[in-house]
């Protein structure tokens, strides 16, 4: 008898934040199932992957990794959100069916798709082709929950029908929800009103769309957001997904990760390191820039800074203050980028100074690593929350009156979270209560019946 192995197909919307959770849970459906997946990146960003993937890395042997392109011209401005969504929704859902097509002909069948959650579209030509299709969250249940509770926010006179704040109060979700600032949603924190009208017409469309999805994942842990939870069931908890718990390294990085940091971090005491590193999209000007670095010289304190080559705006290597790097000499250590799963796991690293996208938050989570909170935009506001005002695992920075983040508050920060040892016991617990989850409990259990029911599939409907 020959045994039936699943064929899934993954998209994951184009950002890096939302590339590496659903490359992780590729690898992790791979490894409990042995299953065949295509990895639909689009081109821009499917070119950067395979450049920065390492000579050991074998994800090549595991997933099929192909791409589709995003209707933008090669040297078109990606950042630009509101292009480049109107864009992938114009080419991407016709490519996407001809790559289903594609490989239903090859004496295939696609048993399932699962697609980024902001990326509806791909749950529609999935329903249209007759395919099971799965939803998967990569950031907060607390974001998700927001969006969809849009048409109540509405309502209830909390924010207009383009996204515009009516009320500027603090407002609970459900009574077992944390404090949300209306200013704190994610198309809220966009100033331009027609890129926050895009953003609240795309989030009614995929309100809809995700009911085509047989089941909706997250990223996340019942025992870091049970209120999300509890309001919306029908949202899976199953992570957080970490290459440590599968015994193997990330993927899907744009950048190539510098490991020799590794090396100058096995040099360094214990609990002495910060680690900073501001995800994939923050952007930060000259004064902003200089302020951080001289923050980080007048601490005194060991650090591991990523800087990534567009991390300034129209910033180069002379954007550091002069002398920073001969003052500093060895007990700062500076790299474009970092395998930031293996430096949090590291003993050397006393906290980490994040821009709290939702990776970057279950990671250092997952790794009892208290936080200095420096969010830039979209979802990772109200991730601060949590971490500061839920978890109470990390402190926030405040801005002075020209809106920069100054050396002298870097420092008192950095002194407050080193001289209160309740932040890291904090910390180590939630780290206990999340691993506990991911290896046996609620989230390995929610998994194990999402792997049961992948099993189960067998391609059309």
């Amino acid at each position: 008898m020959v045994q039936f192995i699943p064929h899934i197909v993954a998209i994951p919307y184009p950002a890096q934040g939302h590339v590496l959770p659903l490359m992780e849970l590729s690898l992790w459906l791979i490894k409990e199932l042995g299953c065949k997946i295509t990895f639909v990146n689009s081109e821009f960003n499917h070119k950067r992957v395979i450049k920065s993937l390492s000579e050991n890395n074998d994800v090549h042997d595991k997933i099929s990794l192909i791409s589709i392109p995003d209707g933008l011209e090669p040297r078109e401005d990606r950042t630009d959100l509101k292009k480049l969504t109107e864009s992938i929704n114009e080419v991407m859902p016709g490519k996407l069916m001809e790559v289903i097509n594609m490989i239903n002909s090859n004496d295939s069948q696609v048993s399932c798709v699962i697609a980024d959650e902001n990326m509806g579209w791909a749950l529609e030509v999935a329903a249209k082709l007759n395919i099971r299709s799965v939803a998967f969250w990569p950031a907060a249940a607390a974001t998700l929950a927001s969006l969809f509770s849009v048409s109540k926010l509405i309502d209830d006179g909390i924010i207009d029908k383009d996204g515009a704040i009516l009320k500027a109060q603090g407002i609970k979700l459900s009574p077992n929800m944390p404090i949300m600032n209306p200013s704190d949603f994610t198309w809220a924190t966009f100033p331009d009103p027609a890129m926050r009208k895009m953003i609240m017409d795309l989030v009614a469309d995929n309100n809809e769309r995700v009911k085509f999805a047989d089941w909706i994942i997250c990223n996340s842990a019942k025992e870091l957001e049970p209120g999300a939870f509890a309001m919306f069931h029908q949202v899976s908890p199953i992570g957080p997904l970490l290459a440590s718990n599968r015994l193997g390294s990330s993927a899907g990085h744009f950048w190539p990760e510098d490991s020799n940091c590794l090396k100058w971090l096995d040099q360094q005491p214990h609990n002495s390191v910060i680690y900073v590193a501001f995800g994939s999209f923050t952007i930060l000007d000259l004064t902003q820039f200089q302020e951080l670095a001289l923050g980080l010289e007048s601490s005194k304190r060991r650090f591991l800074w990523v800087v990534r080559e567009d991390l300034i705006l129209d910033g180069d290597d002379s954007a550091y203050p002069k002398g920073f790097k001969d003052r500093v000499g060895s007990r700062g250590h500076i790299v474009k980028w970092a395998p930031q799963q293996k430096v949090l796991a590291h003993p050397s690293i006393a906290c980490f100074l994040s821009h709290c996208g939702w990776n970057s938050t279950v990671e250092s989570v997952s790794n009892g690593v208290p936080f200095l909170c420096w969010p830039y935009f979209a979802d990772q506001l109200f991730n601060q929350s949590y971490i500061c005002d839920v978890w109470k695992v990390g402190l926030g920075f405040n801005k002075n009156e020209f809106g920069v983040i100054g050396k002298e508050e870097i420092k008192n920060k950095m002194d407050k979270l080193f001289g209160d040892e309740t932040f890291k016991e904090r910390a180590l617990d939630l780290q206990e209560k999340v691993n506990s989850s991911v290896k046996g409990g609620n989230s390995n259990k929610v998994f194990g019946k999402f792997i049961d029911w992948i099993k189960t599939q067998r391609g059309s409907i």
